[in-house]
């Protein structure tokens, strides 16, 4: 692990939980947008890949906006998994959904959009704590329901999974404190 730069003595803060909710509730937002816009994407790609980078831009790369919302640093360790993390959604993205763009099965390629998206939150519970073990079972659970019973619009289950991304946001920012883990023995 050490390429990860991880001291299991080390106790790590997960000092970025505002701004992690900041981002939840605006993605949620999106999402909700895009799923409303719809058309034949069904969840509408030019607004969602749109507000996402915007809000991207706006919030995980604005120094400003994560130094408000934080309450300390992260370690070298939590830095690092961060990146994994987003490394992994796209990893993620390309197998789940990336094989459904030739047939245009936008179900299919939403579905998988979101399910990367949930097990890429695993990987975050290093950086902001265990709600990103609730909030990544809660979106798996969701996104599999869609994949098993197929008679289940997908805008329901865009909706339910914006409205469970804005439940967890809203939930870090405003209410959730920093808070240290020790001992994880990777």
């Amino acid at each position: 692990m050490n390429f990860l730069e991880y001291n299991k003595d080390e106790k790590l803060s997960f000092n970025y939980k505002k701004s992690c909710g900041l981002w939840l509730i605006v993605v949620a937002l999106i999402i909700f947008a895009a799923t409303v816009i719809g058309g034949k994407q069904i969840i509408n790609m030019s607004v969602f890949s749109f507000g996402y980078v915007a809000a991207f831009l706006s919030i995980n790369t604005n120094k400003k906006v994560l130094n408000r919302f934080s309450d300390g640093p992260s370690s070298k360790f939590q830095n690092k998994m961060s990146l994994y993390a987003v490394i992994f959604l796209f990893i993620l993205m390309f197998l789940l959904g990336g094989p459904f763009f030739a047939t245009e099965n936008w179900r299919l390629i939403w579905l998988g959009a979101l399910m990367a998206t949930a097990l890429h939150f695993f990987l975050y519970y290093f950086v902001h704590g265990k709600s990103m073990i609730y909030l990544a079972i809660l979106c798996a659970v969701n996104v599999g329901v869609g994949y098993i019973f197929p008679d289940i619009p997908l805008t329901v289950t865009a909706y339910i999974d914006a409205a469970i991304k804005l439940g967890f946001g809203i939930y870090l920012f405003f209410f959730s404190k920093p808070t240290q883990q020790n001992n994880l023995h990777l």
